[in-house]
């Protein structure tokens, strides 16, 4: 490990530590994330998945930021990306609990807000396969073309705002990586476990443990973007 591995270690240390040993910082964000959802979750994805590709970049570069990276941008985007996020997650529990009451099964809701069962296992793992076999390939689909904007125009925040080059963009994606490695290994295999265990933590906690699997997933872009090189 390098000097600056041990620097980021020890920032991550200081900002999370007052979370778990003072009950007014706690007791503030769960007051304010019960009222304000939609800010939180720009603030956990612009901080948390950004700093997941910024560890992606240290497993490629050696270095957390360099020349064109765009951590700016990319926290924006992010941001932005934990809206649609924090609103699919209402949409497709909602729409999948109906789902299962219009299939014949008693009560989904009540399964998923209860005691850990084999049932209510059965409801979270339905929300996670629907949102990430609809939802999830748009969403990574979409931030690859923004990342691909970002560095083409040297991560400014100036470059951010010119118009996207969609056409071009997705002409140019490497669509094996996408599919082959994106698409049919990360989600069954990772998302839609992952995201089982999110629907089964309480409502409060589950943007937030989505923001920090965002940490995982930047380290997965790096694999992704590995894989394109070769």
């Amino acid at each position: 490990m390098k000097k600056n591995d041990f620097t980021v270690i020890a920032l991550s240390a200081i900002l999370l530590t007052p979370f778990f040993v003072s009950e007014e910082v706690y007791s503030f964000y769960k007051d304010f994330n019960a009222s304000h959802g939609m800010v939180t979750s720009f603030i956990k994805f612009a901080i948390l998945a950004t700093f997941g590709e910024t560890i992606g970049l240290r497993i490629r570069t050696g270095k957390y930021n360099q020349t064109g990276f765009g951590i700016i941008p990319r926290a924006i985007v992010w941001g932005l990306l934990g809206l649609t996020i924090n609103m699919a997650f209402i949409i497709f529990q909602n729409g999948t609990i109906s789902f299962l009451q219009y299939m014949g099964l008693s009560n989904p809701a009540a399964m998923l807000n209860g005691d850990l069962t084999g049932a209510k296992i059965l409801v979270a793992f339905s929300i996670s396969t629907a949102l990430n076999l609809i939802y999830a390939p748009v969403m990574m689909t979409f931030h690859k073309i923004t990342d691909t904007h970002i560095t083409n125009n040297g991560g400014t925040i100036k470059g951010l705002l010119k118009p996207i080059k969609m056409g071009s963009i997705m002409a140019n994606l490497n669509w094996k990586v996408q599919w082959d490695f994106v698409f049919k290994k990360t989600i069954p295999f990772f998302w839609i476990p992952a995201h089982t265990v999110t629907f089964l933590l309480p409502a409060d906690f589950r943007v937030l443990f989505a923001a920090i699997l965002g940490i995982v997933l930047g380290v997965l872009l790096s694999i992704a973007s590995l894989k394109s090189s070769n």
